[in-house]
C-alpha cells in the first residue's frame, strides 16, 4: 500500500503544471469531448508507466546493491530540483487532430510522457518499491487526479492554483523520499 499511496501523491503533485497537463487542457479545448481524452490519457499512462515501473523494478533486481540504492536516493533528490522548474507547452507542439480525440490523446500523451519527470519518477519508484502493479496503479491514479479536473476546468484551474506552491510541495516530497532512501541505505534508519 505504501508504494501505491506514495506513487499517487508524488505524481499527482508533480503533474500539476506539467507539460502533459497543459497538453490535456489544450486537447480538451481543441476537441471539446472530455471522455475520449480521459480514456486516452488513462491508456497512454498505463502503458507508459507500466513500462517505466517494470524498468525500475528490473534494474533494482539486477543491480541490487548499496551503490544502486544511493543512485535511487540521488535520483529522487534530482527530481526535487527538476520539479521546481516550470514546464512550458507550446501550442504549435500539439498534435494535429487527424485521428479523433482518443487516438490523438493516446499517442500524444504516450510520446510527451517519454523522458518526462513523472516517467522518471515512475522508474525511480519502481526501483525503490519493486512493486510494478502498485507503482503503475499509483502513478496512473496520480496522473488522473491531476489531469481529469484540468480537462473539465482547463485554464480556470490554472489561474486559481498557485503552481509555484504546488511545485514546492512536490519537490519537498521528492526530497524527503530521496533523503529517506539515502539514510536507510547508510544504515541510519532500520
Amino acid at each position: 500500500m505504501e508504494a501505491l499511496f506514495t506513487s499517487t501523491a508524488i505524481v499527482a503533485l508533480a503533474e500539476i503544471g506539467d507539460k502533459t497537463q497543459l497538453l490535456a487542457i489544450l486537447l480538451a479545448a481543441r476537441f471539446g469531448r472530455p471522455l475520449p481524452i480521459i480514456l486516452g490519457i488513462l491508456a497512454a499512462t498505463l502503458a507508459n508507466h507500466a513500462l517505466a515501473a517494470l524498468l525500475g523494478a528490473q534494474a533494482a533486481a539486477f543491480l541490487d546493491s548499496p551503490v544502486f540504492r544511493y543512485a535511487i536516493g540521488a535520483s529522487f533528490i534530482a527530481m526535487a530540483a527538476w520539479t521546481l522548474i516550470p514546464d512550458k507547452f507550446e501550442e504549435e507542439d500539439a498534435p494535429r487532430p487527424r485521428y479523433g480525440a482518443f487516438l490523438t490523446t493516446l499517442v500524444a500523451f504516450f510520446l510527451v510522457e517519454m523522458g518526462d519527470k513523472t516517467q522518471v519518477a515512475t522508474i525511480a519508484l519502481g526501483a525503490q518499491y519493486q512493486a510494478v502493479v502498485a507503482v503503475t496503479a499509483g502513478t496512473t491514479l496520480g496522473m488522473m487526479i491531476a489531469n481529469v479536473p484540468a480537462i473539465f476546468l482547463g485554464n480556470e484551474l490554472l489561474k486559481r492554483v498557485d503552481l509555484a506552491k504546488i511545485r514546492l510541495v512536490a519537490a519537498a516530497l521528492f526530497l524527503a523520499i530521496g533523503v529517506w532512501v539515502l539514510a536507510q541505505t547508510a544504515g541510519w534508519l532500520e
